[in-house]
Order: C-alpha cells, then structure tokens, then sequence
C-alpha cells in the first residue's frame, strides 16, 4: 500500500469559492442531515463519540469523549469547506475513528483535484488501507465498509479491466457495497455505486458473462441508481452518476438521456466543495 507521504505529498486547493460552505459553530450539526443524507455519516456528537471508543477498543486514540467528537467535527467542517488535507490530516490523527472523513477527504481530493493517474491509484490505494483498518476496528459502522468499496472502485477504475477483474477487485467491491446496505438500507451512495459496479462489468465484459460471473443485471443497475435518486434528489453525484451508468449500458441509446442527467447534476445546488466538484464536473461533460 501506498504510504502516508505519498498519499499526502501534494494538494491542489480547492478551485472555488468556499464561504458558503464553513459550517461554524451549530451550523454543521444544523446542516448535517442534508450534508450527509448521501452517506449515512452519524453526526459526531458526543454521544457517538463514545460509541466510537468503545467499538474501536485497543485502536480507539487516547481522548475522551468530549475530545473526539471536537475533534471529528473539526474534520468535517474542514472536508465541506473543501480543506481537504486538513480533513485528511485531521481523520488519519485520529486513527480508525476518524477513517471515514480521511478517506473520504484523500478520494475526493484525488477524483478531482489530482492529474497525476499514478499519483491518483497511489492514493486510492491508501484510502483502501485505511478503510481495511476501519472495518477490522468498526465492523458494524456502515462507512468503513462503504470507503472500502469506494477506494477500490476508484482504483479499479485506473487500472485495465483485464487487471482488476484478475485481482478479485469486483468482488471485494460488491462485498463492501452489499454489507453497507445491510447495514444502511438507505445509503444513497452505497445504492449509486452498486448500479455503477453493475454497469461497468456489463459496459466491459458484456451482459452474459457479467451475469453469470459477476452477478451483474443491467435491471439492478437501474434499480440501485433510482432508489439513489429517490433518496438524494438534489445530490449532484447521484444525477452525474445515473448519466454514466445510463452510456455504460447502452451509449448509442441513452445519449440524449445522459445528457440530461448530467444537466440536472449540473444545476443542483452545492451543499459543500464536494458537491461543488460533482457538479462543476458534470457541466463539464456537456459544454
């Protein structure tokens, strides 16, 4: 795995105005259940903070209870704002418990704001680490399965399909994916990547084989990004993503469909620089 040097050797700043997005004070707590309406994230009150400890046991930091939750919610003030190595920093402090803002914070900042494709799998393959960690330490928290499914996703996504299909990728993905839901029925994010996962084996190694190997449906595919979409209607990444998975099932056909998801992704308004990335990166995709 990649070490935490590389992973962290240089960040782009966020490339937009971020004022909108500080969450001071109360205001993140306020603002929670729509910033995370897509991931499930519990609010890092003290009351969770403690279950954090107690879960994590022996990898929990030496803070009390008080002290974490200051300080994860320090960490995500810093990732919405787009201070996206802070976040990162700040998560990897604190060691398992603070796994879902840092990979989260390392991914992001990689799909979007790093250009180097080697510098960008070095990356996703640290988040897989952290996330390995996180599922050992908390195993019943939904988002250390589902940063798992996320960092590999992406780095299988940099590699040949021929690659990572050999390296058992996709079926880790699924794993994570499907404990997720078990665990957050209505993780948007989680059902957005299963309809991704369904698509792009189908996209690569067709209906049949993907159906019969990977048990991959293009009616799943459809199915995980509607309910996504029914969960997050203003996400910007779910309506991005629905654009792709519509032209990895069938681009000839679902074009003009496409487009149209990528124009609603487009138009949704931003709750934090992440959803300030999804969406500038959809209007790019139909300039």
């Amino acid at each position: 795995m990649a070490s935490k040097k590389n992973a962290a050797s240089s960040w782009a700043a966020f490339p937009h105005d971020a004022n909108a997005y500080a969450y001071a004070g109360d205001a993140l707590k306020k603002a929670w259940p729509k910033l995370h309406a897509g991931d499930c994230e519990p609010f890092p009150d003290t009351k969770h903070a403690a279950h954090l400890l107690k879960a994590a046991g022996k990898a929990a930091p030496k803070l009390d209870a008080d002290a974490l939750a200051d300080a994860l919610q320090e960490a995500w003030r810093a990732f919405h704002s787009g201070n996206f190595k802070t976040a990162f920093d700040a998560g990897s402090a604190l060691g398992a418990v603070g796994a879902s803002v840092a990979v989260k914070a390392l991914g992001i900042h990689a799909t979007y704001l790093v250009g180097d494709d080697d510098e960008k799998l070095k990356r996703y393959e640290h988040a897989a680490s952290l996330a390995e960690a996180a599922i050992k330490a908390l195993p019943d928290e939904a988002n250390s399965h589902y940063r798992h499914a996320f960092a590999l996703g992406r780095y299988s996504q940099g590699l040949s399909i021929t690659k990572a299909l050999k390296m058992g990728i996709a079926g880790k993905v699924r794993s994570a994916l499907d404990t997720t839901l078990a665990l957050a029925p209505k993780h948007a994010e989680a059902h957005t990547a299963l309809a991704v996962y369904h698509a792009e084996i189908i996209n690569k190694i067709g209906a049949m084989i993907g159906g019969l190997t990977y048990g991959a449906k293009a009616s799943a595919a459809d199915k995980h990004i509607k309910e996504a979409l029914k969960l997050t209607p203003a996400s910007p990444i779910a309506h991005l993503e629905h654009g792709n998975v519509l032209l990895l099932l069938d681009e000839a056909r679902n074009e003009d469909a496409a487009a149209s998801a990528y124009e609603k992704a487009g138009k949704c308004k931003p709750l934090d620089a992440m959803e300030a990335l999804d969406a500038a990166h959809a209007r790019g995709l139909i300039e």
